[in-house]
């Protein structure tokens, strides 16, 4: 197991949570999914989110417009 703090932070969106920003990784080994560790903008909560359901916001300099039906399919 290792955990990883992330610098800088990276602004993401947790599914059926909202945005946040993404400030540590928690890695459990194989067979099991990063868990990715956010404090949510809208009330400041922080939760533990799997990888499958965070997804990196929108970023026009970086070619990242809005989420491809595709990516989010292929996450379930």
């Amino acid at each position: 197991m290792s955990f990883t703090q992330l610098n800088p932070s990276l602004p993401v969106l947790v599914e059926g949570k909202g945005k946040g920003v993404a400030f540590a990784v928690i890695d459990y080994g194989e067979e099991h999914n990063l868990i990715w560790v956010v404090a949510l903008d809208e009330n400041g909560e922080i939760w533990c989110s799997p990888n499958p359901k965070v997804r990196m916001r929108a970023n026009w300099t970086m070619g990242r417009t809005a989420q491809s039906k595709a990516l989010a399919m292929a996450a379930e």
